[in-house]
């Protein structure tokens, strides 16, 4: 059975970076891939967005939902899923930003769940999931020109600031 693979995109949760994520969630909907995000608003409504509106496109928009559990009820977090994601995968885990890699993140599931990586800027959220995405051993592509707190971080992953050079790493890795 050909399953069709799944590409992460982590990112900004208030920037969009549509110069990025458009052109990214166009070509991973037009490619035939599924597309996993945190489900939220920046860079994961942005790439959701694009890759719902590509046409032809066989997969679909995944997102991976924060949530908690409050007085024994589940409550998702405000803002979440944004309009774009088509199977929202709902979590009692509302850990984020600085507290990324814990293990009431779901940037766990979020990593783990996706078949290619691709990181967009963002802040210490998106820098938790390259950690991640190296500590899983996960194949793991940036694509912006510069992301100055993955290098203060001292986290180095293969990148490129153009979609011809992410989408070949990609295919070569298939």
């Amino acid at each position: 059975m050909n399953r069709i693979k799944i590409i992460g995109v982590m990112g900004s949760g208030s920037e969009q970076h549509d110069g990025l994520s458009i052109p990214l969630g166009k070509w991973i909907a037009e490619s035939g891939f599924h597309l996993l995000t945190g489900g939220g608003s920046g860079v994961m409504e942005a790439v959701s967005k694009a890759f719902t509106q590509a046409e032809n496109r066989r997969g679909l928009s995944i997102g991976i939902i924060p949530g908690e559990i409050k007085n024994d009820r589940y409550h998702k977090l405000s803002g979440y899923p944004n309009p774009w994601i088509e199977i929202s995968i709902f979590t009692h885990m509302p850990l984020s930003g600085k507290k990324g890699t814990d293990p009431m993140s779901r940037n766990h599931i979020n990593i783990l769940s996706a078949d290619f990586i691709v990181i967009l800027p963002g802040s210490s959220g998106t820098v938790s999931e390259v950690e991640l995405a190296l500590k899983y051993k996960k194949v793991v592509v940036g694509f912006f020109r510069a992301f100055p707190l993955l290098s203060k971080r001292k986290l180095q992953i293969p990148h490129f600031n153009n979609l011809d050079n992410v989408s070949d790493f990609i295919l070569k890795k298939l």
